[in-house]
């Protein structure tokens, strides 16, 4: 464990599944992670994101990238916290997976959310690590179930849920860039989940259970 881990147990999460390395980013991996930005996410006729921040480009793109994940850091405490881990395919970064939750020590639920650069789409990348942190979330972080949304018009997301075990569970009407879309809501429970074909290692969760519950030293 390094010395900024030591500091901040986000930083000393890791999880392994097979080709895949997922953890915390850091700023030394944020001008890796913004050519996969760059380099896009999603075709131009498709908004995937209750928040369009992929309409962004330039300096402005990258500004709120940073300041995202910087404030997720600094927002972080017991009462609602966000964890997000950047993903890295055969050593390539690929995208990101996080899970984000409200009154956790209550409701023990949150919701999973995720992006993948276009030239990584199609491989089975994204099935697997959905797979992988909701191993990390049931297995290690105390979880009782988990969720997802995705618009209606996103087959690739609604599907990478059913493959992983989720359930739909209801839908939600957007203001979606000016015009109506539904999301459609998605639950997963343990015993409903679909595991990778790899066993999944984990790293560092103690501290960061810890953590987030108040009680790190």
């Amino acid at each position: 464990m390094d010395a900024l881990a030591k500091l901040w147990p986000p930083f000393g999460l890791r999880v392994t599944c097979g080709p895949l390395v997922m953890r915390p980013l850091r700023d030394d991996d944020f001008a890796e992670v913004l050519t996969v930005v760059h380099a896009g996410i999603h075709g131009p006729d498709l908004m995937p994101f209750s928040f369009p921040w992929t309409d962004f480009d330039g300096a402005e793109q990258e500004r709120q990238f940073l300041q995202y994940h910087w404030g997720e850091r600094a927002s972080l405490k017991p009462e609602a916290w966000a964890l997000d881990l950047g993903v890295w395919h055969e050593g390539r970064f690929v995208g990101v997976q996080g899970v984000a939750t409200h009154d956790f020590q209550v409701t023990r639920t949150g919701e999973t959310g995720s992006w993948l650069g276009m030239e990584f789409h199609g491989r089975g990348i994204g099935t697997l690590m959905r797979q992988a942190i909701c191993v990390l979330c049931f297995d290690h972080l105390g979880f009782e179930e988990v969720t997802s949304g995705a618009f209606a018009d996103n087959q690739p997301s609604q599907g990478v849920s059913r493959k992983v075990g989720y359930r739909e569970n209801g839908a939600r009407r957007f203001a979606r860039k000016g015009s109506l879309a539904t999301m459609v809501q998605l639950v997963l429970r343990p015993e409903d989940l679909v595991r990778p074909a790899y066993d999944v290692e984990v790293e560092g969760a103690e501290r960061f259970v810890a953590l987030v519950q108040g009680r790190a030293t």
